[in-house]
């Protein structure tokens, strides 16, 4: 609980009306999750503006609204306005939650793609060392084995300093956590104190929000930008991403750079990927370490340099550092093998950029043994620029595609494809089908693959959802695989 006079501290606030002498129990910006005494703080969204669900707030007991325009329906209730509510409510959050992030090491993970992988073992090393951490990002917010999921890769302000402070309480020393650069852009982590950040790459994603290029580096320099010259803040950086530069100028605090290249003061040598894994020699200034992941994948690779870069930088010694990467056996959804006995391989993961999908392919192509047979859509209502490019890439680097639907949304799925087509055309000689419907695109894959072939299926990873229209239907590509390959074996029994 807190004070609501001590909760807009640091506001600029416009006018006030009513008693600002109350304990406030909770802090929500959704109608649907307020209590008895709580702040509701009334954002315009995207596509609903909190300001009109000030009625069901307050029915369901909100004491004070933090609002930028007039309501209607206050009698009784405090009323503070602002210019802005949405960069306000990191500030009321973090006042709420007493700042947690100051109270414990916070490392953020930025970058178009390995996002979740760079945070999974950067957190393995830690545990490793001794130490408690809680990690947070696409697949959930997790701390001591209990999980949750959120809305978004990094969830509201308000959301963050929650989980922050349930770390702190409980006797955590870290927070990893993954960075968007809609929550940059947006302010969600403008309160929060980050001791390190770390950059993985920047290919082209989410230009339906940024509009440019130029725009969507700028929201990922912010974090970059927020850390300090002082001990104990650093950034690592990808030094064989073309930013690389601009994002090492970008911060006032020291730099560790990690990649491919001789010139990255964490780098790999003698990379070997194989279907099960790969291996390389970790090289830094002061010494070098084999490593063999469970991990496959040149991408993976970089992911590893990114958490053993961080690692050397924290003063984590090398055997640790091994144990902690070595131990990871796998993401949900990032390259994740379906194995139901068949002889021919399912490989499922999140690639939904030009980037990711040509990373992945890569990778199916310098392990697999015969064809490459490629399932992917684009998602609605998102980029249309990256949906050519993908067809593109999955006819330049497959055998026979397989174009579908992802998640479409308020979107046509065959406008969808016929973007993506575009792309495939213009790739002599390209074999390739169109099944709109996933789960028999995903079937014919299984269906037509032979022995030691390898089905690739792109784009949705760990979600279990399908998003079509106002609707969200259970659909996990892993599941639906497993499906058709039982009943591919069963039927030559």
């Amino acid at each position: 609980m807190a004070r609501l006079e001590n909760l807009i501290s640091g506001l600029e606030v416009i006018e006030t009306s009513g008693d600002l002498d109350k304990e406030i129990k909770g802090v929500q910006y959704d109608s649907r999750k307020i209590e008895p005494g709580y702040l509701f703080v009334c954002i315009p969204g995207f596509k609903v503006d909190g300001h009109d669900y000030v009625l069901p707030a307050v029915g369901a007991g909100a004491i004070a609204l933090l609002v930028e325009k007039p309501v209607a329906g206050t009698q009784g209730v405090t009323v503070v306005r602002v210019k802005d509510t949405r960069k306000a409510l990191p500030i009321v959050a973090s006042n709420f939650y007493g700042a947690p992030s100051r109270q414990l090491r916070l490392i953020g993970v930025t970058g178009t793609n390995g996002k979740t992988t760079t945070t999974h073992l950067i957190t393995s090393v830690l545990e490793e060392a001794g130490y408690q951490v809680g990690i947070l990002g696409t697949l959930y917010a997790r701390w001591r084995g209990k999980q949750e999921s959120m809305a978004h890769t990094t969830p509201e302000s308000v959301d963050l300093e929650r989980f922050i402070r349930r770390v702190v309480d409980e006797g955590g020393d870290y927070t990893v956590m993954e960075v968007s650069s809609h929550a940059l852009d947006l302010g969600r982590v403008d309160c929060l104190d980050f001791d390190a950040a770390v950059f993985t790459n920047l290919t082209q994603d989410h230009l339906d929000y940024h509009r440019t290029m130029d725009d969507y580096r700028e929201a990922k320099l912010k974090l970059f930008r927020r850390l300090k010259n002082k001990d104990g803040h650093f950034a690592v950086i990808n030094r064989d991403d073309p930013s690389w530069t601009v994002f090492r100028d970008a911060t006032p605090s020291r730099v560790v750079t990690y990649g491919i290249t001789d010139e990255a003061a964490v780098r790999a040598t003698e990379v070997r990927v194989e279907p099960e894994g790969s291996c390389f020699t970790l090289k830094w200034p002061e010494g070098d370490l084999r490593l063999s992941l469970n991990l496959s994948g040149w991408f993976n690779v970089s992911n590893a340099l990114a958490a053993a870069a961080f690692a050397l930088k924290e003063g984590i010694s090398p055997e640790v550092i091994k144990r902690g990467l070595e131990k990871v056996s796998g993401i949900p959804g990032r390259f994740e093998t379906v194995k139901c006995g068949q002889d021919f391989t399912v490989i499922v993961d999140y690639a939904h950029t030009p980037d990711g999908l040509e990373n992945i392919l890569k990778t199916a192509r310098a392990i697999a043994k015969k064809r490459i047979i490629t399932v992917f859509g684009c998602g609605g209502d998102r980029d249309r620029g990256k949906r050519p490019l993908m067809g593109k890439i999955a006819a330049e680097c497959s055998d026979f595609s397989i174009i579908t639907s992802d998640n479409p949304r308020s979107e046509d799925p065959l406008a969808i494809i016929e973007d993506i087509v575009t792309g495939v055309k213009k790739v002599p000689n390209s074999r390739y089908t169109v099944i709109a419907d996933r789960r028999v695109a995903i079937g014919q894959a299984i269906n037509m693959a032979q022995a030691e072939d390898m089905v690739i299926i792109a784009g949705k990873g760990h979600e279990t959802y399908q998003l079509l229209k106002d609707e969200v239907l259970p659909f996990d590509d892993r599941e639906v695989a497993k499906e058709f390959i039982k009943e591919r074996l069963q039927s030559v029994q």
